[in-house]
């Protein structure tokens, strides 16, 4: 795969835009294939440019002079004043195609200017047509401010503004909701994660750490989006110059082919950018940008985090928001975290117009259920939803001000239950009535691999029979399945990890009985475990998991913890001393799962998931800037002095 690999997340609507590497996958069309496309594109776009006014390569100014590239479209016939569906992402939206010698699909803003909206895409600075150096996130946050200023300014405007997208799409919405420009009236933030810097106890820093552990993800990512030394046209440019610019540049990077599989275990981790000879950038470099760059140095609770586009729970959210949220994407917890602290925290009775909908999907992959949806290898049945339906009433009931049906009858809370494979619908996040159910983790010291001897049991052992595992950076726990995406290497999604528990003695296997009834998990799962370990640092890592009375055990969530952050992010670094044994409570995961009666919950415990976590090296220096790792011998105790358990949230029937 390609650098390239997030997807490019325009998906309002119908907005499913595929990423580069996507697209590059695909077999080449036969020249049948192609004319039928190059036909149908061309009549979408004579139909667009009967029923639209069109002003391409727009470049907006910006308060410190930086100009940001524009789409406009609003519609010919009409009222001559509209509400706006304003779309702002990193990535390509070039309104030609290159390639294929002809327009790009242009159906999504045909729809909005059939359905009496003005459609704007902007493109964040920094990137293609958008002047200024770019930082995720598109800092600063008076871009989004002066940009929604200018749309309310032209004389087609209503003077209301509401946002979509997914991914890097949709991540910048919440931190430029907070700076409370009159004319941001509502928000469709869907697959949202990498905007949530801090809310409650979670610090991700947008998804950037998970327990304090690096995602791997970015590094792939910001290869492919980091590079500021890039093509540009002079300053006097008209517009009609850069339409006329972008038949022939689009000015996609076509970046070098990478192995990322191998790319990723490459040590030091802050050169594994440098590595592959990807672009200089903020991950590892000093930027002339709000943070300063040097990403992969930071803490969790670094004041630069701050500094950037993240948003925090201590920047209000007062305005209209409908919230997307899928089980198998980067992480759930802080996504749902902030749409909870919204509805507690907003003003002016906002906190009572955000509706969430929870799917069962990977990335950004709502619209992608089918009659009968797999995730990774399990099916979860019919899991499509009417997403455009309730996006359109959502925006006209707080764009147009206009009576909404759809939204009348839109619960606070729509979550799809796996297992059961059905949509539910609740007032509160979680439901109200779950209660919690504790396993405790039990064996006779040997719960390496599926053929040992750990137990989930309902009350805690009286003797410590601690099991004990080996750790070695250099051979960490391959990831099998879980919330991520982008990497350019590894399977996203619920996988049979049975495989994988049998050939590994580094895991620990933990099952429950079989549950005499049907029993459904929904909302947070706290793992609290009683660790020691030879060295002065080490990761211990959690996955729930569903096991069918067949044997097949699917993944629902996973959970990591960097044992020098167990005390809290805001605490200074304590490290470990040999053989002391530690309480340790891992960053809550979350699920809304049935399990029929007949399965069995199963947890597994080990110190990696590789490559989705960078490796602890274990040596409690920095990590990021290591190469020579240290092995660690580690225990997991379980006893009534040392209670180590799993907590789940139990919604009864």
């Amino acid at each position: 795969m390609t650098l390239r690999t997030r997807i490019v997340a325009l998906t309002l609507l119908p907005f499913v835009v595929l990423p580069v590497a996507a697209q590059q996958q695909r077999a080449p069309l036969t020249p049948e294939e192609t004319a039928k496309l190059i036909t149908k594109r061309t009549d979408i776009e004579k139909e667009l440019e009967s029923v639209a006014v069109i002003q391409r390569k727009v470049m907006v100014p910006m308060r410190d002079g930086k100009r940001m590239q524009a789409d406009v479209y609003y519609p010919k016939q009409g009222s001559g004043h509209y509400p706006i569906i304003f779309v702002r992402t990193p990535y390509n939206f070039n309104w030609w195609d290159t390639k294929l010698g002809a327009p790009r699909d242009m159906s999504n803003e045909l729809t909005a200017i059939k359905k009496g909206y003005a459609f704007v895409e902007m493109q964040e600075r920094g990137h293609y047509f958008s002047e200024g150096n770019y930082e995720i996130l598109g800092t600063p946050l008076s871009d989004g401010d002066d940009e929604v200023t200018w749309m309310a300014s032209q004389p087609w405007s209503n003077g209301k503004v509401g946002t979509t997208g997914c991914s890097s799409t949709a991540e910048w919405q919440l931190s430029v909701v907070a700076q409370q420009n009159k004319h941001y009236a509502a928000f469709n933030v869907q697959g949202f994660g990498a905007g949530v810097g801090r809310v409650g106890g979670f610090y991700e820093q947008g998804n950037w750490y998970r327990g304090g552990a690096f995602q791997m993800l970015f590094a792939p990512w910001i290869a492919g989006e980091q590079n500021q030394v890039r093509p540009t046209f002079p300053a006097d440019a008209t517009p009609e110059q850069l339409e006329q610019a972008a038949r022939m540049f689009d000015l996609t990077p076509s970046m070098p082919p990478v192995d990322w599989g191998k790319a990723l275990s490459h040590l030091p981790v802050q050169d594994l950018i440098k590595n592959v000879d990807g672009p200089h950038g903020q991950f590892a470099d000093a930027m002339p940008i709000p943070t300063g760059g040097r990403m992969i140095e930071r803490t969790p609770n670094d004041p630069a985090w701050a500094k950037g586009g993240l948003w925090r729970d201590d920047m209000p959210v007062n305005i209209p928001g409908l919230w997307f949220v899928s089980w198998y994407d980067v992480s759930q917890g802080p996504n749902l975290a902030a749409y909870n602290w919204v509805r507690e925290h907003a003003q002016g009775g906002a906190g009572d117009e955000q509706y969430l909908v929870i799917a069962p999907t990977l990335h950004c992959g709502y619209k992608r259920a089918t009659e009968n949806t797999v995730v990774g290898e399990r099916s979860m049945g019919d899991a499509r939803y009417p997403y455009d339906d309730l996006v359109y009433g959502f925006f006209d009931k707080f764009l147009k001000g206009t009576d909404s049906p759809v939204l009348d009858k839109q619960p606070k809370v729509t979550y799809f239950t796996m297992g059961a494979n059905q949509w539910h619908t609740a007032d509160t996040w979680p439901p109200k009535g779950v209660e919690p159910l504790t396993f405790y983790l039990s064996s006779d010291g040997k719960a390496n691999t599926l053929k040992g001897d750990g137990k989930l049991l309902p009350v805690a052992p009286g003797k410590d029979s601690a099991d004990r595992f080996t750790y070695d950076p250099l051979n960490p726990v391959p990831t099998l399945g879980g919330g991520f995406c982008c990497m350019g290497t590894g399977l996203p999604g619920a996988y049979d990890q049975t495989k994988q528990e049998t050939a590994r003695n580094d895991i620990l296997v933990y099952t429950s009985e079989p549950f005499a009834k049907d029993t459904e998990l929904t909302g947070n799962i706290v793992a609290t475990l009683y660790v020691s370990s030879d060295v002065k640092d080490t990761d211990i890592t959690v996955k729930l998991i569903d096991v069918y009375p067949d044997g097949h055990a699917y993944n629902l969530d996973d959970t990591i913890q960097r044992l020098r952050y167990r005390n809290g992010y805001d605490k200074p670094i304590e490290l470990m001393k040999a053989g002391e044994v530690y309480k340790v409570t891992l960053s809550p995961m979350v699920t809304s799962n049935l399990f029929p009666a007949g399965h069995r919950l199963r947890i597994e415990v080990s110190s990696s998931n590789f490559p989705r976590f960078d490796r602890n090296l274990n040596t409690g220096g920095n990590n990021y800037d290591e190469s020579k790792p240290v092995t660690a011998h580690t225990q997991i105790h379980h006893s009534a002095k040392y209670p180590s358990s799993i907590t789940v949230s139990v919604l009864p029937h």
